[in-house]
C-alpha cells in the first residue's frame, strides 16, 4: 500500500520545505501547491489523505480550498495556517469544515500532532464504539446524525443546546466515538455541581501542599481527558471567575495546577452544552461574551421529544430492551398511545424513568396504561402554576430554582427520601443532588 498522501499549500518556500521534510520524517508522501489555483489542479487529478492550507494565498483564500473540499471530497480532512492571534480566521475555517488548525510560527510538534490525529479520522458513517445511540426515525434526529457525522471529523468546539433530558451527553459521546481522540478518554463534567471554591482544583489539578489535605499531586480534567474529549455540561453555571480561566486555557492550550509554578501543555478536544440559553446568559452578563465565541463554533441542538411524537414507539421499544431484555413486557396498544399523547416535560429521560417504574409495576407481558402512572401537566391543560407564582411575573432563576425544588422534594417523598434513589429517579448524580439540595437549601 502506498503512504498517505498530503496536499501543503503556502506560498513561502521556506516553509513548504520544512513541511515537507516534517510529512518524510512521517512517513508520508506530499505534494506542493503555492496558490489556490493549483491546489485545486492537484485535488482534480489525486486524491490526498490531508490537505494543509495557509489562509493567505496571492490568487486567493484558503477558505476557498476548505470549502472546495468540503463539497467534493468531504473525506478529505483540511487543516489551516493562521497568522498568531487570527483566533476569528480559525473559527471561520472550522465553521467552513476545517478539520483543525494550526498557528504560526509553524513547529515540527504542532505539525506532528495535527497530522497524527487527521490520519486517524475514520470513515463517515463508520459503527459507533459502544452502546451509546440516538434513536428515532424523524427529520429531527436525522439532522442531528448528520451534524453529529459532520463535526465529529473535525477538531473544532462544539456547543449543544436542549432541553434537559433530550441527550446532550449521548450526542457529545458520538462526537467523541466517531472522531479522530475516539481511542482516547472522554471525561465528562457537571459544572452545576463543582463548589466554586473547588472549581480550579478541579479542573486544572493540584500539587502536593498547595493547601490542606493535599498530600499529592492530583490532575485535573483537564489533565484526565489529555488526547480525548472534555465534555462541560451546564457550562453556562460556571462563575465569572472560572469562565477567565476556562478562556486562558483553551486559547493557551495550556493549564497551571493550583499550587503549581509552570504550565503545561494539554491537548483536549472540548464540547460543551446547556440547557440555558446561551446567548441570554451574555446578554444578562452572566456568562462571558469571548468565551462564547469560543465555545459555540458549531452549534448542535436537540430537539424536545415533544417536538418528535413519531420517534416515542420506537424510542420505547429501544428503552425497554435495554432496561429487560428482547423478551421482557412490551407496551401494549393503550399504553402506547397514551405515551404518544403525553408531553413529555422531562424528555427521554422521563421516558426511560417512566418504563423503569412501569417494569416494576406490570405483573404480564404487556405494559397497560394504568402501568405507566401518566399524570397530566398542570399548566398543560390551563391551570394554575403548581408554583404559586406566573412565569412570566418573575425572575427566570428564581422560577428555576422553585420548579427544581419542588420536583426534588417530590421525587425525595416519593422514595421515603432515600436520596440515592432519588437521585435516580430525577436521572441525575448523587453528588449533583447533594449539591442542588445545598444550593436550594432542601434539608
Amino acid at each position: 500500500m502506498r503512504p498517505p498522501r498530503v496536499l501543503l499549500v503556502d506560498d513561502e518556500p521556506d516553509l513548504l520545505e520544512l513541511l515537507e521534510l516534517d510529512m518524510l520524517r512521517l512517513g508520508l508522501d506530499s505534494a506542493r501547491a503555492s496558490s489556490v489555483h493549483q491546489a485545486l489542479e492537484w485535488l482534480a487529478r489525486q486524491t490526498f489523505e490531508l490537505c494543509l492550507t495557509d489562509m493567505r494565498l496571492p490568487d486567493g483564500d484558503g477558505l476557498e480550498i476548505v470549502r472546495h473540499i468540503a463539497a467534493h471530497v468531504p473525506h478529505t480532512p483540511v487543516a489551516v495556517i493562521t497568522a498568531f492571534g487570527s483566533t476569528e480566521n480559525a473559527v471561520v475555517a472550522l465553521k467552513a469544515g476545517a478539520f483543525d488548525y494550526v498557528e504560526k510560527p509553524v513547529t515540527p510538534e504542532k505539525v506532528r500532532s495535527l497530522v497524527r490525529s487527521a490520519l486517524k479520522l475514520p470513515e463517515a458513517g463508520a459503527q459507533t464504539r459502544g452502546a451509546w445511540r440516538l434513536v428515532g426515525g424523524s427529520a429531527a434526529m436525522h439532522q442531528v446524525r448528520g451534524l453529529i457525522d459532520k463535526v465529529a471529523r473535525s477538531q473544532a468546539p462544539v456547543f449543544i443546546s436542549g432541553a434537559t433530558g433530550t441527550g446532550k451527553e449521548v450526542a457529545a459521546r458520538l462526537i467523541h466515538a466517531q472522531g479522530p481522540r475516539a481511542e482516547g478518554p472522554f471525561v465528562a463534567v457537571n459544572c452545576g455541581a463543582i463548589p466554586e471554591n473547588l472549581m480550579e482544583s478541579e479542573f486544572f489539578g493540584y500539587r502536593k501542599g498547595a493547601f490542606t489535605g493535599a498530600d499529592a499531586d492530583r490532575d485535573g480534567f483537564f489533565q484526565a481527558a489529555q488526547g480525548g474529549t472534555l465534555f462541560l455540561d451546564e457550562v453556562v453555571d460556571l462563575p465569572l471567575a472560572m469562565q477567565v480561566k476556562l478562556l486562558r486555557a483553551l486559547q493557551e492550550k495550556q493549564v497551571r495546577r493550583v499550587g503549581g509554578v509552570s504550565e503545561e501543555a494539554v491537548d483536549v478536544r472540548l464540547v460543551s452544552a446547556s440547557h440555558q440559553d446561551l446567548q441570554s446568559a451574555v446578554r444578562a452578563g452572566r456568562f462571558r461574551h469571548d468565551l462564547f465565541y469560543r465555545l459555540n463554533v458549531i452549534g448542535l441542538h436537540m430537539p424536545a421529544l415533544r417536538e418528535r411524537p413519531e420517534d416515542v414507539a420506537e424510542l420505547s421499544q429501544y428503552l425497554l430492551e435495554r432496561l429487560a431484555g428482547p423478551r421482557g413486557p412490551r407496551l401494549g396498544p393503550a399504553a402506547l398511545a397514551a405515551l404518544e399523547r403525553y408531553d413529555f416535560p422531562g424528555n427521554v429521560r422521563e421516558l426511560e424513568n417512566m418504563l423503569e417504574r412501569a417494569l416494576a409495576l406490570t405483573e404480564g407481558e404487556w405494559i397497560q396504561a394504568d402501568d405507566l402512572n401518566i399524570t397530566p401537566d398542570p399548566q398543560a391543560a390551563g391551570e394554575a402554576d403548581p408554583t404559586g407564582t406566573e412565569r412570566g411575573g418573575s425572575d427566570l432563576q428564581d422560577y428555576l430554582d422553585r420548579v427544581e425544588r419542588q420536583a426534588i422534594q417530590a421525587a425525595l417523598a416519593r422514595t421515603g427520601h432515600n436520596k440515592t434513589a432519588a437521585a435516580r429517579l430525577l436521572g441525575v448524580t448523587f453528588r449533583s443532588l447533594r449539591y442542588r439540595l445545598e444550593r436550594l437549601g432542601i434539608d
